[in-house]
Order: C-alpha cells, then structure tokens, then sequence
C-alpha cells in the first residue's frame, strides 16, 4: 500500500497547500455557514464528492462531519439527517469510485506518464487489494486523500464486487455515525466550544496514523539489501 500512496501523496500534497495558500479551502465551520439553508445538502453533497468522485480529493471529510455534529448539538442541523444521509452519500460514493475504476480507470490511468497514476500504481493496488482489500476499504475512510482514490484503485485491482460492497457499508457506516456523534458528544463540551479551532486540527492529525502505521510497517518488512 505504501507503495501506491507515497507517491501519490506526494503528488497531491503540493495541490492542496497551493490551494490552502490561496484561500481557496474554507474551514469546515465557515463551509457550513456559507450554505444557510442547504447545509444539510450540502454537506451530504460534499461527503459523496470525496468519497467517489476523483477531483474531490481535497475537500474536508473528516473535519466537516465532525463540524456537522457539533451544529447539531447546536440544534442548526437534525442529527438523524445528517446521520442517516452522509452514510447514504459516504456508501455511494465509493461505489461510483468502485464502478468508474473498473469501467474507466485502466484507460484513464494506466499511461506511464501519468502525472498521478502510473501502470506500476494499478498493478502494485491490484496485488495490495488481492491481500487487503477488507483493511484498505474501512481503514482508507480515516486517511484524508486515500479514502478518495481507494475505491477507484478497487475497481483498478479488480477486487471482487461482493467484497467490496460489505467492507464499503461496514467503512461507510464507522466513519459517518462515529466522527458525526463524536463531534454531537463533544458539542456541549465547553472547552470544545472555545477551541474548535484545535480540535478540528486534533481530528486531522488523528485521520492519518492509520496512513503513518502503514508506512512505518511497510518500512520495518521491507528486505534489506544483502552484502
């Protein structure tokens, strides 16, 4: 896995500091307030774009459900809603990320000199979702940037449909309920309320040591040169 998301990582990272540099990505708070009326659209909206569709990448899952909750808690958004619709929108998404790998990706990616993909990233995510495929589905969830491009890599690895289906509900299901409730528990916390700001930071941080435990593993099991 680590493999097929140091570069890609890599790649995507200057993308989305150039576009944090520029004020082009708003807080998860600010996002929310801008849509009035629609948030909860919106919001559901914004969950299956990242989930499934490849240009939403840089928008922020984690962070905006757990920003939900606490509008919830607020009274501002009906939690049952919020609930029930960004688990429709997380689930959906990665079975149009899943169906675009297979149908399109292969012809999309699979040019050497592809800015993102390369064919050497298709076959390394074939061989990983052989092995993983279960782990990749619910763990990507958590990992801003890989959790977008994990189904489409699925479809691209040829990883079995049913498979897919059952670990995309069980990851959909985890991630949405648990960062949403996480954030309607916290919302009456008052040290919360005062410092959204350092939780919200707390929450990405948090995201990615599933992507860091990989990454240090992969580093540990890798054969070291003989003499």
């Amino acid at each position: 896995m680590t493999n097929l998301l140091e570069p890609l990582i890599s790649s995507l990272a200057s993308h989305i500091g150039a576009a944090s540099t520029l004020g082009l990505m708003p807080t998860p708070e600010s996002l929310l307030d801008s849509l009035g009326s629609f948030a909860t659209l919106g919001l559901i909206a914004i969950i299956f774009a990242e989930s499934g569709l490849l240009l939403g990448f840089f928008l922020p899952g984690d962070s905006l459900l757990f920003t939900a909750g606490l509008f919830a808690a607020k009274g501002d958004l009906n939690l049952a809603v919020i609930l029930l619709g960004c688990f429709i929108a997380a689930v959906a998404g990665d079975q149009v990320g899943y169906l675009f790998g297979k149908r399109v990706g292969p012809s999309l990616f699979g040019r050497p000199d592809s800015k993102i993909f390369k064919q050497k990233y298709v076959a390394q995510a074939d061989a990983f979702f052989q092995r993983h495929g279960a782990k990749t589905i619910v763990l990507a969830r958590f990992v801003p940037i890989v959790r977008t491009f994990a189904p489409i890599l699925a479809g691209v690895g040829k990883m079995r449909y049913r498979q897919f289906v059952i670990y995309n509900v069980v990851g959909g299901f985890v991630w949405s309920f648990g960062v949403i409730l996480l954030g309607y528990w916290l919302g009456n916390v008052a040290w919360v309320k005062d410092n959204i700001e350092i939780v919200l930071i707390g929450i990405v941080l948090i995201s990615v040591i599933p992507a860091l435990i990989e990454i240090l593993r992969h580093r540990n099991e890798a054969p070291t040169p003989s003499a």
